[in-house]
């Protein structure tokens, strides 16, 4: 049970929430025609005949979208249906030249999964209702005065999946946290790129409050929203705008509205409209699909490690903290990256250390993704093998790690070029040792009458005269016989 609760004057209410979320099937070409779907071409120039609807073209079906379609619900360990068909979803509006939307309403290809997600109060399912294929709509832009719209054909027929969740979530936490983790697996199995911020992933958020265990309230939807933390901002608004208005004596309104970023609300844009009102029937230029056992068991031999395997496997194989595995494997680029750290001959849990720590840290100040790192897997391997094997201090890999993220070097010329080589020599370290204790002979004479606590002087004084360059391990062992 969520403990997220909003409070109202009659009490506390809780939010319901499902998201029906928009995925950009990964494919070169569009879903029923061959025109390319590359992102940021010139207006109208990834058209055909069919996407402009021109008398007498017939639809094709692109046999990658359905079966990445079908991966992405075995990924989530859904219901593959072995028949499904096309439904024709009518609307007019100026950027769908045929005046239809092709979709799946009655028979999807996926039927119901799950997903299981991270929540405060520990792990949670969440159902997943039905996945469907449909066509995108173009893309409607307006001039700055509004006398002229422009249409834009270039998304039209573009393949998505709808990815429809049951009403199982119950706080903005759990509603992003159900986001991060499908676009995860989407990106991990390669069934959508995840880019949000390019409209290739986008949900429309369902919310309605109730009171806690009553029936389910009406619901608005809020459209095309395309960032985690704009749906949890729409959540929370939506919840308190509905409490207050059903406090107020007044009643919601079953509407589909949009979300303004800048001011963090919703507005009301349409009523929402039922199945009935877009008059849905079989597409009749187009076949059901059937899918043989052959094809889904060649989709699922398909599939890579999963994050959630990925995960226990690096805690329980590996060794690494739970923490560590979560954030490495939440994104498929960075677990790759881990991956390639690993086959270069970096130890498990010191690589998952430096990495979730030194790299992030540094890629953070630098504004970098972990696509755009400097310091490439092999050079890591490579600095992290320079510390194990006692040529590094923490400190000094610190350094040679600042000089990698400026020069691209290999840490052992940058090591050799700058002498920044650790050294064990006890001679060296005793003599330095000798100088301090002689400088501090007050301090050593505290440190024998038990202030014992002045070891970590001595020792920061030894480092610092050498240059941070001496073995930490050696000073500790030759400080300890020279004060004993």
């Amino acid at each position: 049970m969520s403990s997220y609760r909003i409070q109202g004057a009659t009490g506390e209410w809780e939010v319901v929430i499902g998201l029906e979320v928009h995925a950009q099937i990964t494919s070169n070409a569009k879903l029923f025609s061959g025109a390319s779907t590359a992102f940021g071409s010139e207006p109208n120039t990834n058209v055909s005949l069919i996407d402009a609807a021109m008398p007498g073209m017939l639809p094709v079906p692109n046999a990658e979208c359905v079966k990445q379609a079908v991966r992405t619900g075995l990924a989530i360990d859904a219901q593959i249906h072995r028949w499904s068909r096309f439904d024709r979803k009518n609307y007019f509006y100026a950027d769908l030249p045929q005046g239809y939307q092709i979709s799946q309403l009655y028979h999807p290809i996926v039927g119901e999964g799950s997903l299981t997600v991270e929540t405060d109060e520990g792990e949670k399912v969440i159902g997943v209702e039905r996945i469907h294929i449909e066509q995108d709509a173009g893309k409607l832009m307006h001039d700055q005065h509004p006398t002229m719209s422009y249409v834009d054909l270039n998304r039209c027929g573009v393949a998505l999946m709808e990815i429809v969740s049951k009403p199982d979530m119950r706080s903005p936490a759990e509603a992003g946290a159900y986001m991060k983790k499908l676009r995860a697996i989407l990106r991990y199995v390669g069934s959508c790129d995840g880019n949000m911020e390019q409209g290739s992933m986008r949900a429309d958020v369902n919310v309605s409050v109730r009171k806690p265990g009553a029936e389910f309230g009406t619901r608005t939807e809020t459209k095309n929203v395309n960032s985690v933390r704009f749906i949890q901002q729409v959540v929370e608004y939506e919840a308190r705008r509905q409490v207050d208005v059903i406090e107020e004596g007044g009643t919601i309104v079953q509407e589909t509205r949009l979300f303004d970023p800048d001011k963090g609300v919703t507005r009301s844009m349409r009523s929402k409209e039922d199945a009935h009102d877009y008059r849905y029937f079989p597409d009749p230029d187009l076949l059901p699909l059937v899918l043989t056992e052959d094809f889904v068991e060649e989709c699922k031999a398909s599939l890579p490690e999963l994050p959630d395997a990925k995960r226990q496997r690096y805690v329980e194989a590996l060794g690494i903290t739970p923490y560590n595995a979560d954030v490495i494997t939440s994104d498929v680029e960075t677990a790759r990256w881990f991956e390639a750290l690993l086959d270069a001959g970096a130890e498990a849990k010191a690589g998952a250390n430096w990495l979730t720590s030194e790299l992030f840290g540094a890629l953070n100040r630098l504004g970098k993704d972990i696509g755009q790192s400097p310091v490439s897997p092999e050079q890591a391997a490579q600095l992290l093998g320079l510390v194990a094997d006692g040529t590094l201090s923490g400190s000094l890999a610190k350094q040679v790690f600042e000089i990698m993220l400026e020069t691209g070097d290999d840490p052992a010329r940058i090591v050799e070029e700058k002498g920044l080589k650790q050294t064990s020599d006890t001679g060296a370290i005793e003599a330095v040792i000798s100088e301090i204790l002689s400088a501090n002979a007050d301090k050593v004479d505290q440190y024998k009458g038990g202030k014992e606590a002045l070891f970590g002087f001595f020792v920061g004084q030894t480092m610092k005269a050498m240059a941070g360059k001496a073995n930490p391990q050696v000073v500790n062992e030759l400080l300890k016989k020279a004060l004993a």
